[in-house]
């Protein structure tokens, strides 16, 4: 039978007429609060019977758990957190504090072309040469340290044989 026969029979067409129903749903409040009710009630459902799905587990073969590694990004701060850049303590002017002018001292000048200096603790040998051979214009060949009792750096600064030791104590002012 096609749909244009006169001699349908009536049941199809109260068919049409349910669905034409069922798409008018009834408006209202209390319509709306079915929905939603009938909405919440098959969450509920879903909820409560949880995920049934199954869990894999890994295989582990130690007792210990080692944390993975992750990405770690470099620092990039979008400001300095100092107002101004530090300046290095140990310039030549603080490294180099004072000559020492005991008799010692000038045998050390005389004999072995040694000039003796009191220097700050923190600097190593080779601070103390560069503060020394900028300070004075003249070439270092060797330098010795020691710490004396009272806490102060004792720097033996040994002049290259291009410089005369005396000449250097009397422009400094030792002599």
């Amino acid at each position: 039978m096609t749909p244009a026969d006169p001699n349908a029979p009536p049941a199809e067409k109260k068919d049409k007429s349910k669905s034409k129903d069922k798409k008018k749903a009834p408006k209202g409040k209390k319509a709306k609060l079915q929905l939603a009710k009938e909405k919440a009630l098959a969450l509920q459902k879903v909820i409560k019977k949880g995920n049934k799905s199954k869990v894999v587990k890994n295989a582990r073969y130690s007792v210990h758990f080692r944390r993975p590694f992750t990405k770690r990004l470099p620092r990039n701060p979008k400001y300095s957190r100092r107002s101004f850049p530090r300046k290095n303590p140990l310039h030549q002017y603080s490294i180099v504090r004072y000559p020492v002018t005991s008799e010692s001292a000038m045998q050390q000048i005389e004999n072995n072309s040694t000039l003796v200096f009191i220097v700050d603790q923190r600097a190593n040998k080779r601070q103390i040469r560069s503060a020394v051979e900028k300070l004075y214009s003249i070439k270092a060949q060797k330098v010795n340290t020691l710490i004396r009792p009272d806490g102060l750096k004792k720097a033996y600064i040994r002049l290259s044989p291009d410089f005369d030791a005396l000449e250097v104590a009397n422009k400094i002012g030792m002599i």
